[in-house]
């Protein structure tokens, strides 16, 4: 399985934050990214890929 989950950097020094598990799908729309998982769950975020590391199935994103 090649899923990751996406967490939130917080820059109000929360650290990262949890956003969606099992996800497979990560694409720009409208300025947005959009992320859907496994299981069909859709969010939009408003910001950026902070880092991505496919050996420990992890995206960050950060806020703009």
């Amino acid at each position: 399985m090649c899923e990751a989950n996406v967490y939130i950097d917080e820059r109000d020094g929360k650290g990262e934050v949890l956003y969606l598990e099992n996800v497979d799908v990560i694409r720009s729309e409208d300025g947005k990214l959009f992320i859907k998982n496994l299981f069909g769950e859709q969010k939009f975020f408003d910001g950026q890929i902070k880092e991505i590391s496919l050996i420990k199935h992890r995206i960050v994103l950060t806020r703009k």
